[in-house]
């Protein structure tokens, strides 16, 4: 299993083998948490709103990124060979 792949089971807390339900409730259960309009009303202080804001976009993106990466092992594996 290469590292890309682990970090991304790592992050949807799943473990193999998954299914596509798997997968996409913890999606949508991640993307709700880091949504980054999720922080419009934390604080009144615009730099910590900024920072917030800033880290849940990145989250947003990784939860992205593995989710496809998930995805494509699942093609994978019920491809056949």
């Amino acid at each position: 299993m290469n590292e890309s792949l682990a970090k991304a089971l790592a992050l949807f807390e799943l473990t193999e083998p998954f299914t596509r339900e798997d997968l996409d409730k913890k999606s949508r259960e991640l993307l709700l948490t880091w949504h980054p309009h999720r922080y419009a009303m934390v604080t009144n202080n615009p730099r910590k709103y900024m920072a917030k804001y800033t880290q849940a976009e990145a989250m947003t993106k990784e939860i992205n990124a593995a989710h496809e990466l998930l995805i494509e092992r699942l093609e994978q594996k019920e491809k056949p060979d």
